[in-house]
């Protein structure tokens, strides 16, 4: 998403291959955690995210948990199917997803956030994409999933590509 605009190394150019806590009881907690423990461990300015997809009909749910919704497995195909079930024949399936990226740069923390709005729909649509992507129909779409629309377009409208573009804005 980002080009050749700036250089970013990964967790390991650093040599980081360990598990990184992620147990705030928000999305924004998440990301803070993760952007410390890099940095107050490797001693390097970085950023970090995590992103949750929140469903109105049940109360903001999975929302912080959305990795691990259906158990510690962390199974895609798990987790929509849980949530499919969750919401039923319920015609309010409005959601979005919400990303945050914390930047800790010189030992400060600061986050911007991205966040897309739509629906979930009832079954499983598309193949590219991660996660929910499959089930969530942004409105910018024209009723075509995450999962469905080419990287380039979904990167246009997506809350990551939203929190990305602030985050570039930033640096």
């Amino acid at each position: 998403m980002v080009g050749d605009r700036i250089e970013i190394g990964s967790l390991a150019d650093i040599n980081c291959h360990e598990d990184i806590p992620e147990t705030a009881a928000t999305i924004q907690g998440n990301a803070e955690m993760k952007a410390r423990y890099i940095s107050e461990r490797y001693g390097v300015d970085c950023f970090a995210d995590d992103t949750g997809l929140e469903v109105d009909a049940l109360g903001g749910e999975p929302g912080v948990y959305s990795a691990r919704y259906a158990g510690p497995a962390c199974d895609p195909k798990a987790n929509m199917e849980k949530l499919l079930a969750a919401l039923g024949d319920r015609t309010d399936r409005k959601a979005r997803f919400r990303t945050v990226i914390a930047l800790s740069r010189n030992g400060e923390i600061r986050c911007v956030e991205g966040v897309v709005e739509g629906r979930i729909a009832f079954e499983s649509s598309g193949t590219d994409g991660f996660g929910y992507d499959p089930i969530f129909v942004p409105d910018e779409a024209a009723g075509l999933t995450f999962a469905q629309m080419l990287p380039d377009a979904k990167n246009a409208i997506s809350h990551r590509g939203r929190a990305i573009s602030k985050l570039l804005e930033i640096l």
